[in-house]
């Protein structure tokens, strides 16, 4: 019987992706970080973006905040899957210039419910 239990709470513990602690998953996202802070200017460049290598690295900063509340190695390992994932395509120009520019996306303004500025704009 104890064998049993034992298998039971072996399979239950969930497995890591690649990471074993938080530590080390963080390790990981830093290294991401720093891989896509220097490559910022080789795709830049590359194509043919109309903006500062500084923009690019804020909005860099801005993604990466996103997600700094996640404690979970596992969910930290699958974002810098994720994100590895991403930097290959776009070192491999693999993605358009179109893929590149929703991450510098204006976000879209609220729209006002009041009659008058529904009527300024046309709607």
């Amino acid at each position: 019987p104890t064998f049993k239990m034992a298998a039971q709470i072996v399979k239950a513990t969930p497995k890591p992706l690649l990471s074993g602690s938080f530590t080390e998953a963080r390790r990981r996202a830093l290294n991401l970080y720093r891989a896509w802070y220097r490559e910022i200017p080789n795709t830049i460049s590359l194509y043919q973006l109309d903006m500062k290598t500084k923009t690019g690295r804020n909005q860099l900063r801005k993604e990466f905040m996103k997600n700094a509340h996640v404690r979970d190695p596992r969910i930290i390992d699958m974002l810098v899957i994720k994100g590895k994932m991403e930097l290959e395509e776009t070192i491999h120009i693999w993605k358009q210039k179109t893929h590149i520019m929703r991450y510098f996306s204006e976000t879209q303004d609220t729209r006002k419910s009041d009659f008058l500025s529904k009527f300024y704009e046309g709607h």
